[in-house]
């Protein structure tokens, strides 16, 4: 795939993994409450975390899928949506495990009635959609041979004007 190509499959990824982000954020930032009793039910932690988790995660979502969209502060938006979706595949899976039979309130009400199945396919896609992110933003970044390739023969065009 040339490069003008994959540059174009990674920003409609970006903007896909950011805007999912974004919406499942603002959709908590709306009733942080209901989502305190969403990571309640995981049975994980206590009341008193989850309400200051539900208060403080759907930000950090909405912040790092702009970062994304936005490429402002990219690697660690990725970063950060790496690990929280890690962190909530494992924490899904536990629950699952134990017996639990969970709602997932990540996308309002059109998520309620979604099988465990579908939610798991859609992190895991996410989860697969921001490591491919991560992975080709590293092979662009200036330290690689291909990008710094790149920069010598721009920057010996660019000699050969003056």
């Amino acid at each position: 795939m040339d490069l003008f190509r994959r540059n174009i499959l990674c920003r409609i990824v970006g903007l896909i993994v950011g805007g999912i982000f974004i919406y499942a954020g603002v959709i908590k930032v709306i009733d942080p409450v209901a989502f305190a009793r969403d990571i309640d039910n995981y049975h994980m932690l206590p009341w008193a975390l989850s309400v200051r988790l539900a208060f403080y995660l759907p930000w950090l979502e909405v912040f790092c899928g702009l970062a994304v969209v936005c490429g402002l502060f990219y690697r660690g938006g990725l970063l950060i949506l790496n690990a929280l979706i890690s962190i909530f595949i494992v924490a899904s899976v536990i629950a699952k495990v134990r017996g639990l039979d969970i709602t997932c309130g990540c996308f309002g009400h059109a998520s309620k009635n979604w099988s465990f199945s579908t939610h798991l396919t859609l992190d895991l896609a996410l989860l697969a959609a921001s490591v491919f992110l991560w992975f080709s933003e590293r092979s662009r970044s200036p330290t690689s041979p291909a990008s710094g390739a790149l920069a010598l023969q721009g920057s010996h065009g660019a000699e050969e004007k003056l």
